[in-house]
């Protein structure tokens, strides 16, 4: 995209780049210009899968839009070099000034379950020093620099023996993550394993030494906790906060809140570090620590009240101001490295049905896929099936190659699809025990639940 716009230019300057952006606000165009205009047509078919004429028009939808957002979620980040990916689609936005300009921008999804609004709370492995020094000046506490760890690496380190204590806040943890028996293996050496959650899952019988399950009230649960009507707030993949109020009569009266568990955790190991009864009994003084911690939140409750609730800032965005190491947003220079895949193997994403949310599955059907009463499925081209001699509605093991070895998920029966030639897809969590703990993005260590290679071998 980047080549083919920079060679629109080329045809008419003046007409395609946003120079005066390009001067004034980043740094690194010569770069990497001079690198994308290197790169070769066929090494971009080769690594795409993509006809030459159809990377051509889009380009030029993009050259002649006013304003362009690029949206991604998993289908990008999980792969070997979704991190250059990404980075690629910020070069493809700065050549024409498509940052900081109403009904343009980067639009990463990552909404569901409140996951951007945990990242701003602090729910993170990595946080910068200054939102940590925030934190300690106001509980008047010294928090560990030492970063944490993120999924992955929490993984190798339960397999290495080196945590003792499993606590997790909701999720799925065993059945969501990658490499399924290391991982369950991996939480079995924990000494303990705790479990908040809304209902039963697989996590629940694959445990440490000792297992607590603390049942909580979902967020659509009415909560009356110490006998006032509490909310809570949440943040969407825009930015937005809005409030968040449960209607539904609990299942139990004996059922507690998360923010209630937490809060009496903390009485019970650190008593006098916070007024752990105060922030229970009315999540409003919650909301007044998040006031003096995380910036962008001055005035929270009231803003809170209003209808749709409220922004919060962003540099990019509002005023085009980049907290980079030299000030200006960043081009970047990535090499495209296509996957080499082996005569007779194919390359395996995981995906998710119609009626199915993370690893909640509320039926056997797939709408979207015409498929009936079944999840063991692979989907592959009917012209690989062919070339591989496998027919369809066959029932096959699906045996992922990785350099520590082979892993295997045994039958799965066969259903040819419109797929891209040489790939194949079967649904996640039931695939996850074929993606290696070690295959991971480069730069966030992310498992490639896109880009697993594969073979298939018939049952017989």
């Amino acid at each position: 995209m980047g080549q083919l716009i920079l060679e629109a230019e080329d045809a008419a300057p003046g007409t395609v780049l946003d120079h005066a952006f390009i001067a004034q606000h980043t740094s690194g165009f010569d770069a990497y210009a001079a690198h994308v205009r290197a790169v070769e047509r066929d090494t971009v078919i080769r690594a795409t899968g993509l006809a030459w004429d159809d990377i051509v028009a889009l380009a030029e939808e993009i050259r002649t839009a006013k304003s362009v957002v690029i949206s991604w979620a998993m289908g990008v980040t999980q792969h070997r070099d979704a991190v250059a990916t990404i980075r690629e689609f910020v070069n493809v936005l700065l050549l024409q000034g498509n940052i900081g300009r109403l009904g343009s921008g980067v639009c990463p999804v990552r909404g569901h379950s409140n996951v951007q609004g945990d990242r701003t709370m602090g729910i993170s492995p990595k946080m910068p020093d200054q939102w940590l020094t925030r934190l300690g000046a106001h509980f008047e506490f010294e928090p560990p620099r030492v970063h944490g760890l993120d999924t992955v690496d929490s993984i190798r380190a339960m397999r290495d023996g080196a945590v003792r204590v499993f606590f997790a806040l909701g999720g799925n943890f065993v059945r969501a993550s990658s490499d399924s028996d290391v991982t369950e293996a991996a939480m079995r050496r924990t000494a303990l394993s705790v479990q908040v959650s809304t209902k039963l899952n697989r996590s629940h019988t694959v445990t440490g030494r000792r297992a607590l399950i603390l049942p909580t009230l979902g967020r659509t649960d009415r909560d009356r906790t110490r006998g006032r009507e509490q909310l809570v707030s949440v943040e969407d993949s825009m930015l937005l906060v809005h409030s968040s109020r449960g209607r539904l009569q609990p299942a139990s009266e004996h059922l507690r809140s998360e923010v209630d568990i937490v809060a009496q955790l903390g009485a019970r190991l650190l008593p006098d570090a916070a007024d752990w009864e105060g922030m229970t009994s009315d999540y409003a003084n919650v909301r007044k620590h998040i006031e003096a911690v995380v910036p962008g939140f001055e005035d929270f409750e009231n803003r809170l009240a209003r209808p749709g609730g409220f922004m919060l800032p962003h540099g990019p965005r509002d005023e085009r101001r980049f907290d980079t190491s030299d000030g200006f947003a960043q081009f970047s220079v990535n090499e495209l490295r296509p996957l080499e895949i082996p005569e007779g193997r194919l390359l395996l994403q995981t995906l998710r049905s119609h009626d199915q949310f993370n690893t909640t599955i509320y039926g056997l059907d797939d709408r979207n896929r015409g498929i009936k009463n079944g999840r063991r499925v692979v989907f592959v081209n009917p012209d690989d099936l062919i070339a591989l001699g496998i027919a369809d509605e066959s029932y096959v093991d699906i045996v992922s190659e990785w350099v520590d070895g082979e892993r295997r998920a045994p039958g799965f029966r066969v259903v040819s699809y419109p797929t891209t030639r040489g790939c194949a897809a079967a649904y996640f969590p039931e695939a996850n025990v074929l993606v290696p703990l070690d295959s991971v993005a480069e730069g966030s260590n992310t498992p490639t639940s896109k880009a697993i290679v594969i073979r298939l071998e018939p049952v017989t």
